[in-house]
C-alpha cells in the first residue's frame, strides 16, 4: 500500500445525478478537474466530509472512463444524508483505492459472464459491467439479471435501457418485487427469476445484493449446476478503515479490506460461521 492510498486528498463533487428516490450518483474530481486516482473494477474508496464523518463506498465508474470517478450512494444515515442534501461544488476528501478487485483480466477473460444484482447491489457491479463492455472482444456473452422493489428503485435505469439492452451478445433481464402501474416486465424476486431463466452452468456468475438475495441466488445457482469456483461476490459493506488496522472487517484469518472485498464462494467456505 502506497502513501498516496493512505493519505486523504482534497476533492470536489462536480455533478450529482438522481438515480432513484434514495440513490444518487456523485462525480468526484480533484480541484484541477482530474480523476483522484486510477482503480480496478470492484475496488472501493473512502469519502469524507470533515465534521460529518467518513465511509467506504464502491467506485461505480469503470477504469476505462478516463474523465471522471463516480460513486452511487444510497441515503442510509448521517454522512450519506449530508451528501444527498449537498449541491455540486461541495468539497470533500477521498482516499484509496482499496481492496482486491474482480479478476477481469485473468479469470473472467474469455468467459461468458452472468451478472446478478438486487437493489443498490448493482452499484459495485456497474464498474465491472462497463469495463467488460469497453473491452468487449475479451469476453463472451454477457447476461445481466437485476431486480428492485419497484421500477422506481432500479438504479441506472436509463443506462440499462438505452445502452446495455441494445448491445450485441448481451441480455438484460429486469424484475420487480411486485406489480405496479406502468411496469409490464417480469414480477418476482431475483433468486427465483434466475432459476426461471435457466442459464447454463458453463459461465462465471457475479452476484451482489442484500444478503438474503445472495444466499438464495447462490443456492439456486448450485442447484443449476454451477460450482462455487464459478461464483463471485463483493463484501465491501464490511469494510471500515480500508487498511487492515481497525479490525471491523476481520473474519477469521481474513481482512475484507485486504483479502477482499471480492471473494470467490469457495473461499468463503474457509471462513468461520460468524460470516
Amino acid at each position: 500500500m502506497t502513501r498516496d492510498e493512505l493519505m486523504p486528498q482534497t476533492a470536489v463533487i462536480t455533478d450529482i445525478r438522481v438515480e432513484t428516490p434514495d440513490v444518487k450518483t456523485f462525480t468526484v474530481l480533484t480541484p484541477d478537474g482530474k480523476k483522484p486516482f486510477m482503480h480496478k473494477p470492484g475496488q472501493c474508496a473512502m469519502l469524507s466530509v470533515p465534521g460529518e464523518g467518513e465511509a467506504m463506498f464502491s467506485i461505480t465508474s469503470s477504469p476505462t472512463d478516463e474523465e471522471k470517478t463516480e460513486f452511487s450512494i444510497k441515503r442510509v444515515g448521517g454522512l450519506t444524508g449530508y451528501l444527498h442534501d449537498c449541491e455540486a461544488g461541495q468539497m470533500i476528501t477521498v482516499r484509496g483505492p482499496y481492496g482486491r478487485p474482480f479478476p477481469v483480466d485473468t479469470e473472467f477473460r474469455g468467459k461468458d459472464l452472468l451478472f446478478i444484482a438486487g437493489g443498490i447491489g448493482l452499484a459495485p457491479l456497474r464498474s465491472v459491467i462497463n469495463y467488460c463492455r469497453d473491452n468487449r472482444d475479451c469476453y463472451g456473452r454477457i447476461d445481466i439479471v437485476y431486480g428492485g422493489r419497484s421500477k422506481d428503485d432500479l438504479v441506472f435505469y436509463k443506462e440499462i435501457t438505452e445502452k446495455w439492452q441494445n448491445e450485441k451478445d448481451t441480455g438484460v433481464y429486469l424484475t420487480t418485487d411486485k406489480e405496479q402501474d406502468g411496469w409490464d416486465g417480469h414480477v418476482g424476486f431475483v433468486p427465483g427469476f434466475v432459476k426461471e431463466l435457466g442459464f447454463d452452468s458453463g459461465r462465471t456468475a457475479i452476484v451482489c445484493g442484500p444478503p438474503v438475495m445472495i444466499k438464495f441466488t447462490v443456492s439456486n445457482l448450485l442447484d443449476m449446476g454451477f460450482d462455487k469456483t464459478q461464483i463471485y461476490t463483493t463484501m465491501e459493506m464490511k469494510m471500515k478503515c480500508g487498511i487492515g488496522k481497525c479490525g471491523r472487517c476481520n473474519i477469521g484469518s481474513k481482512y475484507v479490506c485486504k483479502d477482499g472485498p471480492v471473494f470467490r464462494f469457495d473461499e468463503l467456505d474457509e471462513l468461520p460461521d460468524e460470516y
